[in-house]
């Protein structure tokens, strides 16, 4: 089922009820953690951000894309797996600065 057209959240609650089977009551007793998880994976990379740390940001950037990837947010994942790439590679022109911010800005509903 194409999701595109919901809210974050909506996505989120269908992708978790139709992947893992979880009742309607159980996913809206879930989504409040989901989501801290997720704002915790974002502040994480933000933190090491700043400290210029490009295996870290790798690492969370990794972080961040699990969690994505368990909501069902899919497109969002593949801009914190670029993240992930480039800083495990140690890729230092690359616009980490940019990337977090775009990905910030998509996630800004649900963040």
């Amino acid at each position: 089922m194409d999701t595109r057209h919901l809210s974050l959240s909506d996505r989120v609650i269908c992708h978790v009820r139709e992947q893992y089977g979880i009742p309607m009551e159980k996913v809206l007793t879930m989504l409040p953690t989901f989501i801290t998880v997720l704002q915790n994976h974002m502040r994480s990379l933000e933190q090491v951000l700043e400290e210029s740390d490009l295996e870290a940001i790798g690492k969370a950037g990794h972080g961040l894309k699990g969690a994505l990837l368990n909501l069902g947010l899919t497109e969002f994942a593949a801009l914190a797996e670029r993240i992930e790439k480039e800083g495990k590679a140690g890729n230092q022109d690359t616009d980490y600065g940019g990337l977090v911010a775009a990905l910030r800005e998509k996630l800004e509903e649900i963040l």
